[in-house]
């Protein structure tokens, strides 16, 4: 069991690395609009790896808002779209907009738990069951409330 404090964006962007590599069935995401955490290059090909190797609810991503994802990612909305039996990305409802944290589940064993949206303060968590089961149950929470899916397919001609 291994627990991190991250205070710097370099050192965070480390972890989640350190996090992404870790994952082998699932990966659950919650954060603002995932700009901080730059899901493209090998942290795709991490999360590819999850989808091919997990099963139903490989990859779920809870956004506060989805407008980066639409415009800016369409390798992840790609693959989204691709892995739609085993991915789902949806934007929360307003009433939980003012939330500020964000964090990235792995397998109900580690985790990176940012503590406000515009900061990097954050502890990284490596086999950590017990304390991840509190965050994985919130993150279930939060999914629960529902929210609009958001959609991989590009509309227009």
């Amino acid at each position: 069991m291994t627990r991190e404090l991250i205070t710097t964006w370099a050192d965070y962007q480390m972890a989640l690395d350190r996090l992404l590599a870790l994952a082998s069935r699932q990966v659950m995401i919650y954060d603002e609009d995932l700009t901080q955490l730059s899901l493209d290059g090998a942290r795709l090909a991490h999360l590819q790896r999850v989808l091919t190797a997990g099963g139903a609810d490989a990859l779920r991503i809870s956004l506060r808002n989805s407008a980066h994802l639409n415009s800016h990612s369409p390798r992840l909305l790609s693959l989204l779209a691709t892995w739609s039996h085993r991915a789902a990305a949806q934007q929360t409802p307003e009433h939980l907009s003012q939330l500020r944290d964000s964090m990235i589940l792995v397998d109900g064993r580690h985790g990176l738990i940012r503590f406000d949206r515009d900061q990097p303060r954050s502890k990284l968590l490596i086999d950590d069951t017990e304390a991840i089961r509190l965050y994985w149950q919130r993150f279930d929470a939060l999914w629960n409330e529902g929210g609009e899916p958001v959609s991989t397919v590009t509309l227009g001609l």
